[in-house]
């Protein structure tokens, strides 16, 4: 019978069990690789019948370290910015991290806050996606706690950056409209603010694609738009037509905005996809349930999620292992393939 200790075993007890030193368990635990598979069968039988749990707070004590980063974000009200924290979480559990998570509201003085050291004290390190900050801060975002940058509002900001590939997933989505005879195509998602985001960029990946089949946008339908809610697409959709566009084929920025157009086009008795192409970049898991499921660009959403948090635990290791910064990577810049998914509603 396994003998099951209620949470009471030490990684001591686990050795002795397996016939192994303690630093041979502490290796496993903390997934080093170089072990004989043996080895480690030997352990992972221990482990489960004493009822062995690691005790990651009492770990992360003796290192000085809280076991806790802070994934800080716009607003979780936009789905995508909410589907993110949750791969950033499954993520970080199964590196036996806690993450607490804040939105700024793109608020600059909260956006501020982060920067100013006063989450050095409550977390290991910071995930940090800003808005209302831009290329003019960048002195700010040299701190000296780990910091790993996330989004398109700060490039080269002297830390580690994981972005998606904006410019080419919206020239992707653009060209696959094109490929089907589209010839009137509208942009969803242009920003009031000509600054860097992922609206600009993606912007700019629609007009190469236009441009390189000899084609422009209507100046009609460049329509600025504050937020990327389904009620900012269905409005700035009906603007479009009203203002004499009749597209065949619509490029959204995000998937929220396509799903606003989606309604805003059927209550026009407008088809999609017989009448209008619609196709949205984000791929949430509603644009998988829409009538007709959306077309989308699938940036690597769990792909950004697992290369921000490896880069945060290398960064916290490092610091607490109190390496010089001079002797650190430099940082480092990673982009993340996207994928076309093509569903319904741009299959005629």
């Amino acid at each position: 019978m396994a003998r099951k200790t209620n949470g009471s075993a030490t990684m001591r007890d686990v050795a002795r069990l397996a016939g192994v030193s303690i630093k041979t368990v502490s290796n496993i635990l903390n997934g080093y690789q170089y072990v004989r598979p043996e080895t480690r069968e030997r352990v992972d039988d221990a482990i489960r019948e004493l009822g062995y749990h690691v005790n990651v707070s009492a770990r992360n004590l003796s290192r000085g370290r809280t076991g806790a980063i802070a994934l800080v974000l716009p607003a979780l009200r936009g789905v995508y910015f909410a589907e993110l924290a949750d791969a950033v979480m499954r993520e970080a559990s199964r590196r036996g991290l806690t993450v607490f998570i804040e939105q700024t509201n793109a608020e600059r003085d909260r956006e501020l806050r982060v920067l100013d050291g006063s989450y050095r004290s409550r977390f290991d390190g910071v995930l940090y996606s800003p808005l209302a900050l831009g290329q003019h801060d960048l002195p700010l975002f040299d701190v000296d706690f780990p910091l790993v940058l996330l989004g398109e509002r700060v490039f080269d900001g002297g830390v580690d950056h994981v972005t998606m590939s904006n410019v080419e997933g919206a020239r992707a989505a653009t060209e696959h409209v094109l490929d089907r005879g589209a010839t009137t195509v509208v942009p969803l998602g242009v920003k009031d603010d000509p600054s860097p985001s992922s609206g600009t960029l993606r912007f700019q990946g629609f007009r190469d694609a236009l441009r390189s089949r000899g084609l422009d946008v209507d100046p009609r339908a460049v329509i600025g738009v504050p937020d990327y809610f389904h009620a900012t697409g269905a409005a700035a959709i009906a603007r479009i037509l009203d203002s004499g566009v009749e597209p065949d084929a619509v490029v959204a920025f995000t998937d929220t905005l396509a799903l606003g157009a989606l309604a805003a086009l059927q209550d026009r008795g407008l088809r999609v996809p017989e009448d209008v192409l619609l196709i949205g970049f984000d791929n949430i898991d509603e644009a998988n349930y829409s009538r007709p499921p959306l077309s989308t660009i699938d940036p690597g959403r769990d792909a950004i999620a697992h290369r921000a948090v490896a880069l945060l635990e290398e960064r916290i290791q490092l610091q607490f292992d109190g390496v010089p910064r001079e002797e650190r990577p430099a940082p480092r810049r990673i982009v993340i393939d996207f994928e076309l998914i093509q569903r319904q509603s741009t299959l005629r």
